[in-house]
């Protein structure tokens, strides 16, 4: 049986990996299920200024998983770090410039990129023993993390922001109901 619902051994995956994105797994369906289909509008829709658009919120997600990639996978120099980051800007730190920049695609678009970040992730992950996800290192505020950690808060991420997915949805579909006149 191959249930999203199952947290359990994945093909051909270690076990810790298959165990991490199984998890991984269902937060991106559920994120997938609240925007499959959305129209272009709905994706660019802000709230006020200072708002992110769904879109951008799939571009961040995108993002996000990329820096970790980069972070985690490869040995790079603090230097090559922060240019490659610059390179996934405004997408990986949202705001203003996001919002200029992040609109006019659709679904699909960000879909496809979120698709092919993940396999990317996934193959990575087929290439490492399990001892790498408790490998610590230096990490936020002079504490130390390891890899599972990483990959658990690029998800987390994720779920966190599906939640403001959820509201501007909502409050899209307030704003565009046709009003009646009695």
């Amino acid at each position: 049986m191959n249930s999203i619902y199952l947290i359990k051994e994945k093909n051909g995956m270690k076990k810790d990996y298959s165990l991490l994105l199984s998890m991984m797994d269902y937060a991106r369906l559920t994120t997938i299920q609240e925007v499959e289909n959305l129209p272009v509008e709905m994706l660019d829709y802000r709230c006020h200024d200072e708002a992110n658009s769904i879109g951008m919120l799939l571009a961040h997600f995108d993002a996000v998983e990329k820096i970790y990639q980069a972070l985690t996978f490869e040995q790079l120099t603090d230097d090559e770090i922060e240019a490659y980051a610059t390179d996934l800007e405004p997408a990986l730190s949202l705001g203003s410039k996001a919002a200029e920049r992040i609109k006019g695609n659709s679904v699909e678009y960000y879909l496809e990129n979120l698709q092919r970040t993940r396999k990317a992730t996934i193959e990575q992950f087929k290439k490492l023993d399990e001892a790498w996800l408790y490998e610590e290192t230096d990490w936020w505020y002079g504490e130390k993390g390891n890899n599972f950690f990483k990959w658990f808060h690029v998800f987390e991420d994720e779920i966190n922001h599906r939640g403001q997915i959820r509201m501007i949805k909502k409050l899209y579909v307030k704003e565009n109901q046709p009003t009646t006149v009695e």
